[in-house]
């Protein structure tokens, strides 16, 4: 039984495929097709002949207000490498105390681990003997002499702190 049902599949299958065929094949857009194409056509000589708008007011307000912002959660901060500011600062802060504007980030604190620490952790994280699937993903294409690099500028960032607060 279930050999003459899977029979008559197939022969239904064959004979739908029979039937396309026949037709013309599988449908590609055919005469309407260029009814849509003469329309995206339209709308692309439409973009190429419009005037990119200048901001409103309210994006205006929205793009100082975010300056605002970031310069407000760095104003206690001290100088941190770009490399740094771009792989870790967004889940350890801007100066690895795991707190930033005053609320609790998604990593931990960095501040005051050593630098022998550091670089085992991040080896571990690199390596998958530690599990994070964010730090793993950031550190994939890193080289061990960058992670040491990432280890040294963090291990210094109690004496950069220290160093800022006798500046003020």
């Amino acid at each position: 039984m279930k050999n003459i049902i899977a029979g008559l599949a197939t022969l239904i299958v064959v004979a739908l495929m029979a039937f396309t065929a026949s037709k013309g094949g599988a449908y590609h857009g055919g005469e309407h097709g260029k009814v849509i194409e003469d329309f995206g056509d339209t709308m692309n000589n439409a973009k190429a002949t419009e005037v990119p708008k200048e901001k409103d007011d309210r994006a205006k307000e929205m793009d100082a207000l975010s300056a605002l912002k970031d310069k407000a959660g760095n104003a206690g901060a001290f100088k941190v490498s770009k490399a740094y500011k771009s792989k870790c600062a967004s889940c350890h802060g801007v100066n690895g105390s795991g707190f930033q504007n005053g609320k609790p980030m998604m990593g931990p604190k960095l501040i005051g681990q050593s630098e022998e620490k550091l670089t085992k952790d991040l080896i571990d994280f690199k390596a998958g003997r530690k599990e994070n699937v964010v730090m793993k993903g950031l550190l994939i294409s890193l080289n061990e002499d960058d992670l040491k690099e990432f280890a040294k500028e963090i291990s210094e960032f109690p004496a950069r702190a220290e160093a800022l607060k006798n500046n003020k």
